[in-house]
């Protein structure tokens, strides 16, 4: 094992010195066991990237691990024990610790793993050479499998053998495309191309929920464009999103975002990948096993309104955000600029999605309350007033005025009861 030297000698971060990551360090170490951060903290600070979640890779074994947390008076929960991974709690602030490890036995989903105080085994089971860097509670970061480099070239590299480490888990294929986007730059690492190609046919195996969160995690990233027409060319991502796909829609919905200074989001952008009909996105939705609250999003990106189109008038853009929501109207408003195939650059379109930046949809200014003080009994008629009150309102371009508003109700319960 090797210290990197040269760009990168150490790392200084905020970090690695809270008060938390330093008592989980001196009780994992109270008795002479090593522990280091390792993977994704690692990686995203020599990138100068947010750090969400730090994991800690440990010699202690998992009793231990528990043990010693508990007799520094820290929370210790057993969460992935077979694995070798156990929660250890600091001031609230959680640590996944693992025993380093190395695999014993594999199916393409899952592995058995056997425990190992080598630093060198625990890194050649990872998937990518960026994921296998390391660094100890002095910054030092360790790498014996040439993330460093890799890293400095933005380039994203299986550790040994490609299609080795793919037959270890098949999701590798999907993680392999899914880094390159978000960490890689220009041309894909050929021997990865290859591998994931060769044994694509594996990704059957993988359950829709992993598949999902690696798809959506791909869509919003920095480089989704290059990717997704990369995978689209090997037949990977067909058998990945298993709906009529189209991948210039999706370029194009990309450009609108970046367009109009606006965060990817994933679903929209599964929305103009793979979503031409409700229908298809109610199917894709199932296949994926995607949260209500998801599938219900993916399903409002093909919200369709006249108000959407450019063309439309004013008052129909403003009628449209009424109905849909700000966020429904924001969403179902850039796939509509994606599928018209207007460049992102069109004037019409900009404004029209730009509109609840302007104008805000005001609320419904009447209520049941409202029909039942004018004497309506209880029943289908309020909910028929109402209705017309909002076709009116909505018609006269939301007025504002409260005798005017009044009025007109009056007029509406004296039709139906009429």
């Amino acid at each position: 094992m090797t210290v990197a030297a040269l760009k990168w000698p150490r790392i200084t971060a905020n970090w690695l010195r809270s008060p938390e990551l330093a008592k989980v360090f001196a009780a994992l170490t109270a008795e002479g066991a090593e522990a280091r951060v390792v993977g994704g903290a690692v990686r995203n600070t020599l990138l100068d990237r947010p750090v969400k979640d730090i994991d800690i890779a440990t010699t202690a074994r998992p009793e231990e691990v528990i043990r010693l947390a508990r007799n520094a008076s820290l929370g210790a929960h057993p969460t992935g024990i077979e694995h070798g991974t156990i929660t250890v709690i600091a001031d609230k602030h959680p640590f996944e610790v693992t025993t380093l490890r190395r695999d014993i036995e594999t199916d393409g989903r899952h592995a058995v793993v056997t425990f190992t105080t080598s630093w060198e085994e625990d890194a050649g089971r990872r998937d990518f050479t960026i994921n296998a860097l390391y660094c100890g509670p002095d910054g030092a970061i360790y790498d014996s499998v040439g993330g460093i480099d890799d890293l400095r070239q933005r380039r994203v590299r299986f550790i040994g053998d490609p299609e080795a480490r793919i037959r270890e888990d098949y999701l590798r294929i999907l993680r392999f495309f899914r880094f390159s986007a978000q960490y890689g730059r220009g041309q894909l690492d050929p021997e990865g191309l290859a591998a994931t190609t060769a044994l694509k046919e594996g990704l059957p195996l993988l359950s829709a929920e992993r598949v999902s969160t690696e798809i959506l995690k791909l869509l919003a990233a920095p480089s989704a464009v290059d990717v997704v027409n990369a995978m689209y060319r090997s037949g990977i991502l067909q058998l990945a999103v298993r709906t009529r796909l189209e991948p210039e829609r999706f370029a194009r919905l990309a450009a609108i975002e970046t367009a109009l200074g606006e965060p990817p989001d994933a679903l929209t952008r599964l929305a103009a990948l793979a979503v031409s009909d409700p229908s298809e996105a109610s199917f894709l939705a199932e296949e994926l096993r995607l949260s209500n609250a998801d599938a219900s999003r993916l399903a409002s990106a093909v919200a369709g309104d006249p108000g959407l189109d450019p063309a439309s008038s004013d008052l129909a853009a403003r009628t449209a955000l009424y109905k849909l929501g700000p966020e429904t109207f924001s969403r179902a408003i850039r796939l509509a600029w994606a599928r018209s195939g207007a460049p992102a650059a069109d004037p019409r379109w900009r404004a029209r999605a730009l509109l609840p930046s302007r104008w805000k949809a005001p609320i419904m200014p009447v209520s049941g309350s409202d029909v039942l003080a004018l004497g309506i009994a209880p029943g289908p008629n309020v909910g028929r007033i109402l209705d017309a009150f909002e076709r009116w309102w909505m018609a006269e371009n939301f007025p504002a005025d409260a005798e005017r508003q009044s009025k007109m109700l009056k007029e509406l319960a004296f039709k139906t009861l009429a």
